[in-house]
Order: structure tokens, then C-alpha cells, then sequence
């Protein structure tokens, strides 16, 4: 069983695709004397990253009622 639900996946993914966006629109900025810096792109990509495979966990356990099906294969030379 997944951990975090479907709708929580998918709201931190477009959350954090929104940050890249964000950052790959300025990474820093400066009006007179007050200056703002953005979160570093690395660590943000690994955070999609994280939540997408959430997200693939997710659907995946939707799609197979929740089971994780393991086959075992004993090849024989006849």
C-alpha cells in the first residue's frame, strides 16, 4: 500500500514543477538593496523526481488492485 494517496502525489508534483518554472525564470534577483534567491534547480529536480515516482506507485496499485504480483521461473533443460 502506497504511503501517500494519488491526489497528494499529484498536488506536489504541480507543485514543485511550478517551482521549476519559477526558478527557470530567474534563479536571483536584486531591487536596491533587497535581493531574493530561489531555491537550488538540483535539489528541486530531485524532488519531481521523488514525487513523480510516488505517483507511478500510486497508479500502479490502482491499476492492480493494490497487489504486487511476483512470479517465479525455474528454467529447465529437458
Amino acid at each position: 500500500m502506497a504511503i501517500f494517496s494519488k491526489e497528494l502525489c499529484e498536488r506536489k508534483l504541480r507543485t514543485w514543477m511550478a517551482a521549476e518554472d519559477a526558478i527557470a525564470t530567474g534563479q536571483r534577483y536584486q531591487i536596491d538593496d533587497r535581493s531574493l534567491t530561489r531555491a537550488d534547480l538540483y535539489d528541486v529536480r530531485k524532488e519531481i523526481e521523488f514525487w513523480a515516482n510516488q505517483l507511478a506507485i500510486c497508479e500502479n496499485e490502482e491499476k492492480s488492485g493494490g497487489r504486487n504480483r511476483v512470479f517465479r521461473v525455474v528454467p529447465r533443460d529437458l
